[in-house]
């Protein structure tokens, strides 16, 4: 599945730095289930390099959640080369932002 993500805040809204290994919230209509493995293909705000990140689905906001919370998973990323290196990359453009009490997809 493709996620593109255009803009700090929602990026910040996305990511789930509670996960080990880091992970992202990805809004979808389609059922999973916990633990299937899937595959981001992933494009960071203005960014020419896309991700392609393996997870599995660790978070599930199903339809007509609490709070009128999107639709969708939360992707655990894979601790493999390409995770780190997608867990590093949007903690570097989130920075000190992590630290922010603001609420997200998730949480």
């Amino acid at each position: 599945m493709s996620l593109t993500i255009k803009e700090k805040a929602s990026l910040y809204a996305a990511y789930m730095p509670f996960i080990q290994g880091g992970g992202l919230f990805v809004p979808t209509p389609k059922p999973y289930n916990l633990g299937d493995e899937v595959f981001l293909l992933l494009t960071l705000l203005d960014e020419p390099t896309k991700y392609t990140v393996t997870g599995k689905v660790v978070w599930i906001t199903p339809p007509g959640a609490q709070g009128s919370r999107s639709q969708g998973i939360g992707v655990q990323f894979s601790n493999n080369e390409f995770g780190v290196a997608a867990k590093n990359k949007i903690e570097g453009i989130l920075g000190g932002h992590l630290q922010a009490n603001r609420s997200t997809h998730t949480m």
